[in-house]
């Protein structure tokens, strides 16, 4: 395999959602319908991903085609269409809590977590915190012996709530959750380092955002271009892009449109979070769907 051809079925894997058990990522339908969201083309990809679940065979197939449809709306910042398809994949994970109660109740959480993410990254803070506060309820409701700590929920929670308090100009408020969320990492940290480590880059980038968020310009430069270089965050394009947003708030055009493309051209997976900016990204760049 040339290495060019490699590098592009590298991208396209990366591009596809999580699956759920026994989806076939090898599935033509699906990929094409994640091409499209890519290029932008919408009203296309949502066609496909419906047919996807009106075909499904089974429940298990219709939920990750539903969850697909789902994360197609952080394209286009539809916190309705997200809150509406994650909650009948959570109503699927429900029918799996007597076989697999672990992985049942956790995924609740996460696809209760990935509208929250859709909402607030649309500006519904409301529905967001709704959504956030739902997802660390379900997946508090794993049971013993449980494979995710409620630490790791409370992190998330307060993790998010940060973000939220910041984008409503709470500074107070924001900081005082910023605090909790840290608080609460360094809790996993001494039970489970591991964890913590994979945590950890999430906390680096939140002073930057709540700084971003609530006026301190020149704070979210110096945080976020800190955070931005972490490892595993170098390749988050969402965080790539709040950057650009620090460098265009403090008048700095050039960095902020290079910072721009550089989170456009990250932005090739199927996740709320690479949805996000490259939606954005495109609008700051002029870029026109083909």
């Amino acid at each position: 395999m040339s290495r060019n051809k490699a590098l592009f079925c590298t991208l396209l894997a990366l591009a596809l959602p999580a699956p759920l058990p026994g989806q076939d990522q090898e599935n033509p339908r699906l990929r094409e319908a994640i091409q499209l969201d890519i290029e932008g083309k919408h009203d296309a990809s949502r066609r496909v991903f419906q047919e996807l679940i009106d075909a499904a065979a089974n429940p298990r197939d219709k939920a990750a085609a539903q969850r697909a449809m789902a994360r197609s709306a952080g394209f286009t910042g539809d916190c309705a269409l997200a809150i509406r398809y994650e909650e009948l994949v959570i109503a699927y994970h429900q029918t799996r809590e007597q076989s697999e109660p672990q992985d049942a109740f956790y995924q609740q959480g996460e696809m209760a977590n990935e509208a929250a993410r859709i909402c607030a990254n649309a500006d519904a803070l409301d529905e967001a915190e709704r959504m956030y506060r739902r997802g660390s309820e379900l997946g508090n409701k794993e049971p013993e012996p449980r494979t995710h700590p409620r630490l790791l929920w409370d992190f998330r929670l307060e993790h998010a709530l940060a973000r939220i308090s910041a984008q409503r100009g709470n500074r107070a408020e924001a900081q005082r959750h910023m605090a909790a969320a840290r608080q609460a990492l360094d809790n996993i940290a001494r039970g489970d380092t591991a964890l913590a480590r994979q945590q950890e880059r999430f906390y680096q980038y939140l002073p930057g955002f709540v700084a971003l968020y609530t006026n301190d310009t020149a704070g979210a430069v110096r945080e976020l271009e800190r955070a931005a270089a972490i490892r595993g965050n170098d390749r988050d394009p969402q965080i790539q892009y709040f950057l650009g947003l620090a460098y265009e708030k403090s008048g700095q055009a050039d960095k902020a449109r290079a910072q721009f493309q550089k989170a456009y051209d990250m932005a090739t997976a199927h996740t709320p979070p690479a949805a996000y900016a490259r939606a954005n990204a495109r609008k700051k760049l002029g870029v026109t769907t083909p």
